[in-house]
């Protein structure tokens, strides 16, 4: 099935794109380690569905040096050991955060403890808002039928000139 709408050929829709983008960029410049950025990114995309993100935040962690084993076990990770103590609570907080419909209560004061424990209040503001913004890029992407494939390393960069 192809794409239903071009997000980036529609005047107002390039807008949003443009500042989605520039919210995005305060995320990637902030003190929270790039490699679990993508980790979250990629493991909430997993969860939506969302092709084009999963291809995006793969092709980006790969470029930026994360090994295949570890991205290979994303969606696995509470059953491998290549995940530091500090990445497993980002990643249940992204699990828990997408999860909102499936899980009432929202995020577990458990899971919230580790965060505490592992980031500082910058990196868990950069980690609450990379969460919420991945989820908002999966559902733009999965709505529209934007698929994953043709995604190459350092095109989200671009976007921002």
């Amino acid at each position: 099935m192809d794409a239903r709408f071009n997000l980036f050929e529609n005047e107002l829709a390039a807008k949003f794109a443009k500042r989605f983008a520039n919210a995005a960029l305060v995320i990637h410049q902030s003190p929270l380690p790039r490699s679990t950025q993508e980790l979250v990114s990629l493991r909430a995309s997993q969860i939506n569905g969302c092709g084009h993100c999963i291809d995006m935040h793969t092709k980006e962690a790969a470029a930026a040096g994360e090994s295949a084993v570890r991205l290979n076990l994303v969606a696995a990770w509470r059953e491998s050991t290549v995940f530091t103590e500090a990445e497993q609570a980002a990643l249940a907080l992204a699990e828990e955060g997408t999860r909102l419909a499936d899980a009432h209560t929202g995020v577990s004061d458990e899971t919230w403890a580790q965060v505490r424990k592992h980031y500082d209040d910058d990196q868990i503001a950069a980690l609450v808002a990379m969460v919420a913004l991945i989820n908002a890029a999966n559902r733009l992407a999965v709505i529209v039928h934007q698929k994953g494939g043709s995604y190459e390393p350092g095109m989200f960069a671009a976007a921002l000139d």
